[in-house]
């Protein structure tokens, strides 16, 4: 899959092309549905399969109140990659691109520059200035402007409809289980592992603290598997921040079983399983300790049973 960034570098495509477009945050089982109907639909029709996603959130430019993403764009993007799409491309969200109309943005952004034949949306998607295109406008658009359109309802699961922000409610509260059913995977972060306080040491359960550029850290404690150069490690992982030691800022901790290395600069992703407690201020850092002990031996069951 190739990469695009920003209008002025869209490549010359040698064949027309379907071109799904979205925000995709999470590429949670709707979003799924709808790169696996733009994949086959370009198969079976001779098009390449484009998607077409902007940075930042839309909502972030244009919105009101504050939106935090479930995904970075690189780990939007290696999902999205799952699927055999020719070329994502990703479009600089800003007051410019805000303020053009439905048939502008369509006719001199998709089809034009894209050689699109088919574009594929959301049953929700809206786009243009004043957000003044629907499905509706799309589909008056394409009998003008002679294209073919989809709009794809949303997928429920368990009578809950899959959305973005259902799932980052989901996260928000600690429900981390919920939001993996919606997903279709368990919830990741990824960063950087550097140096803390050293409490855990202290504590005798040395941890790597994480740096992450995710803007969802759900809080608690979680059993959760570290991927690390191909591997998947057993963990426990905390967020919040510290109470019994009377922290002010929030830090990621992740004790990794049986593992003795340093990891001090590398890259890793937290996968979260499960929540097992609320993080509690303790009356004393051995009263930590006996906690933490308790919470291995449950990780110990549970990942001895996997």
């Amino acid at each position: 899959m190739q990469i695009i960034k920003g209008i002025a570098n869209f490549p010359s495509f040698p064949k027309k092309t379907s071109v799904a477009i979205g925000n995709f945050d999470g590429v949670h089982l709707g979003h799924q549905k709808i790169l696996q109907i733009l994949t086959d639909e370009a198969k079976q029709k001779g098009f390449l399969p484009v998607v077409m996603t902007f940075s930042p959130h839309p909502k972030k430019i244009i919105g009101k109140g504050q939106i935090h993403m479930l995904q970075s764009m690189d780990q939007r993007l290696r999902e999205i990659g799952r699927f055999p799409i020719h070329t994502a491309l990703i479009l600089d969200f800003d007051k410019n691109l805000a303020s053009r109309t439905a048939q502008d943005f369509i006719e001199n952004i998709v089809l034009k520059p894209l050689r699109a034949q088919e574009i594929i949306v959301g049953e929700n998607f809206c786009f243009g200035r004043n957000r003044e295109g629907c499905t509706d406008t799309l589909t008056h658009l394409a009998r003008k402007l002679d294209f073919y359109v989809r709009s794809i309802p949303p997928v429920s699961v368990r009578g809950l409809v899959v959305s973005s922000s259902i799932i980052r409610d989901f996260l928000i509260e600690g429900e981390i289980e919920k939001a993996a059913t919606l997903l279709g995977r368990f919830y990741e972060i990824e960063g950087e592992v550097i140096k803390g306080k050293s409490r855990g040491k202290t504590l005798g359960f040395p941890t790597a603290n994480i740096q992450t550029p995710n803007e969802i850290t759900p809080e608690g404690v979680f059993l959760s598997e570290v991927l690390l150069d191909g591997k998947n490690y057993p963990s426990l992982t905390n967020i919040g921040i510290c109470p019994t030691f009377q922290h002010k800022d929030r830090n990621i901790e992740t004790y990794i079983m049986n593992f003795d290395a340093d990891l001090y600069g590398k890259k890793i992703h937290i996968r979260f399983l499960k929540k097992i407690r609320d993080e509690i201020n303790f009356d004393s850092p051995k009263a930590l300790s006996h906690q933490i002990q308790k919470d291995i031996k449950i990780a110990e069951v549970f990942f001895s049973s996997r």
